[in-house]
Parts: structure tokens; C-alpha cells; sequence
């Protein structure tokens, strides 16, 4: 169990929905939709006090159960992606967060994201990776877009993953991560033999081709959707998963019962853990009060947001003395 000191320095976000962090050394941006706009606000000071949110874009973005908006940061550099009428975008600003560029389409065929369901990850060379859920042809699919000039133009779309059954789970957001040297992970939550286990595929090729592989010794039969997908991020050892099956928490070893899972690694190159337990945010093995759908960033500090029946909270949390 973590100890850990929560403090406070955002006012609640009312109306916002399924916010979502990213780090890059003092830089912190959160991103929100509230239904109607995309929003971005940027702390300069590892998370000790933020700008207020801007508005990035307007339109019927989809939010609820991991639909919503994901972000990345490198340096001066932000990106912010989103899913409205089956179209993913990706918004970019190089100024940290102050002014922000037309949205650029990521997928290459029409409607074919309207799932609403995607990861987008950031690599060592700026590099952009984004996966979604894709419906271009008969059956969920996962397919990806690499960006090598911070959003502004994408590659032709690649399958990631095609499911020998038909269809990957149809509503479980895949996550990804891009690590030194490179390569491309993918997690996503097949349906494989009346299983909805997650699959981790990984590209050594900077994302032509994919390899996946099984998380977990243990399987989930299950017919129905558990719209969870889980947490992906890079520890000092590579790809740190954390997901749900049935009512429990995996990711190394069982993290506990709960549901909605995400993770950060934090200053000490460990992972933070949170989840919902009970309608109550898990961080670190702690109760950090009423709420869901928690995001962590990771890095020189440790930061978290989260939903609540009033609006999106936002903490810095340090370690207790």
C-alpha cells in the first residue's frame, strides 16, 4: 500500500467528463469533454497550479464508459485526440497548451471509429501512435495511424489486430505506448473462443506489422461487453498493463476487486495503481473519496483526475511524510 498525501489545487470541473492526463517533466495537461466542447488545461508546474481549461474544439464529441478524449505532451508540444460522428481528430498546439491548431482526421475511412473508442502515445522522438476500435469492414477491429510531424498529417491506417473469431471486445478502449527504442504497444481486450481476455501487440517495425500475445494465465468467459480496457504505461523494464477481469484488478499480481483501472509510473520508476471500488476512486490502496473513471500521470510527479457526481477533481498526490 502507497501512503499517500493528497493536495488539492483545481477547483471542480462541473460538467466535465472522462478526464485524461499527460506529463512531460514540469508540463501536466488535462483533457475533458463536457458534450459539446474539447478542453485542455496545462500546469507549468508539475502539477502545482493550472491555467484554465481552453476550449480546443467544438462538436459532439463522445464521452461516458472511456469515450472520451486522450492527450499526449512532449516539451512545448500537445496533442489532444477525440472521436466525434465516427471520426477521430487530433488537435495539436506548440505552445504549450495556449493556442491550438484545426483538428486533423485520423482515420482514413468514413464513420468507420464510431465506436468512439481509441489510445493515442507519444514516443521519444515525438513521434504519435494512435489505435482505435475500427467498424470499415464486417467486425470490431483494432487499427492504428503513426503522425512523425506532432499530429499535423497521418499515415495511412494499418490493422493492428483482426480477432480469428470476428470481432475484438466491442467496447473496450485500447491504450498504447511507445518506448525508447521505438516499438509500438498495443493492448486491447480480444474475444477469442467466448473469451474477453486482454492482448498486448507489439510493433518492432515502427507499426507495419504487429505481434500479440495473452495477459495473464487466466481466462474470462464472458458474453457481453465489460467496457474496460484497462491501463497501459512504460516502466523502467518496458510495458507496465493493468486491467480488469471479472471483478478484479491484474496487472503483475491481483491489485485488488474493483473495476476501471489506470496506472502511472511515478517519481520512484514504480507504478501507482488506481481504480473504482464500490463507487469509490482506489489510488494506491487508498479511498480518495466518491467518484470514477480515475486517469494518473507519471514522471517528476504523480497527478490525478477523476469524475465525480459534481464535476471533474483534479489532485497532486505526494507521498506522506
Amino acid at each position: 500500500m502507497l501512503a499517500l498525501l493528497a493536495l488539492a489545487f483545481l477547483p471542480l470541473i462541473p460538467g466535465g467528463k472522462q478526464p485524461q492526463l499527460a506529463a512531460d517533466g514540469a508540463t501536466v495537461a488535462l483533457a475533458y469533454g463536457d458534450g459539446k466542447r474539447l478542453l485542455v488545461a496545462v500546469s507549468k508546474d508539475g502539477g502545482d497550479s493550472f491555467g484554465a481549461p481552453v476550449p480546443v474544439a467544438e462538436g459532439s464529441f463522445m464521452v461516458g464508459r472511456h469515450r472520451g478524449p486522450r492527450v499526449v505532451v512532449r516539451g512545448e508540444r500537445i496533442a489532444v485526440s477525440a472521436i466525434a460522428d465516427g471520426t477521430l481528430q487530433v488537435w495539436r498546439s506548440m505552445d504549450r497548451g495556449r493556442s491550438w491548431r484545426a483538428g486533423v482526421a485520423v482515420n482514413d475511412v468514413a464513420k468507420s471509429a464510431r465506436e468512439g473508442l481509441h489510445g493515442m502515445a507519444v514516443g521519444p522522438n515525438g513521434e504519435l501512435f494512435a489505435a482505435w476500435l475500427d467498424l470499415r469492414t464486417p467486425g470490431m477491429k483494432v487499427y492504428g495511424a503513426k503522425s512523425t510531424d506532432g499530429g499535423a498529417s497521418w499515415s495511412a491506417n494499418g490493422l493492428v489486430y483482426a480477432s480469428p473469431d470476428g470481432n475484438v471486445c466491442e467496447c473496450c478502449h485500447p491504450s498504447v505506448a511507445i518506448d525508447a527504442r521505438g516499438q509500438i504497444h498495443v493492448m486491447f481486450r480480444n474475444w477469442l473462443g467466448g473469451a474477453r481476455d486482454m492482448y498486448l501487440a507489439t510493433s518492432t517495425d515502427q507499426g507495419a506489422t504487429f505481434k500479440a500475445a495473452k495477459l495473464g494465465e487466466e481466462t474470462w468467459k464472458l458474453n457481453a461487453c465489460p467496457m474496460d480496457g484497462g491501463g497501459l504505461a512504460l516502466g523502467p523494464a518496458g510495458p507496465v498493463p493493468v486491467w480488469r477481469r471479472d471483478g478484479q484488478i491484474h496487472s503483475a499480481s491481483l491489485l485488488g476487486d474493483g473495476k476501471d483501472p489506470a496506472l502511472a509510473i511515478g517519481p520512484t520508476g514504480k507504478p501507482v495503481y488506481g481504480w473504482t471500488r464500490g463507487g469509490e476512486v482506489i489510488i494506491g490502496g487508498e479511498s480518495m473519496g466518491v467518484g470514477g473513471f480515475v486517469s494518473l500521470a507519471g514522471g517528476q510527479q504523480l497527478v490525478a483526475a477523476w469524475e465525480t457526481p459534481e464535476g471533474i477533481k483534479v489532485q497532486r498526490l505526494r507521498r506522506a511524510p
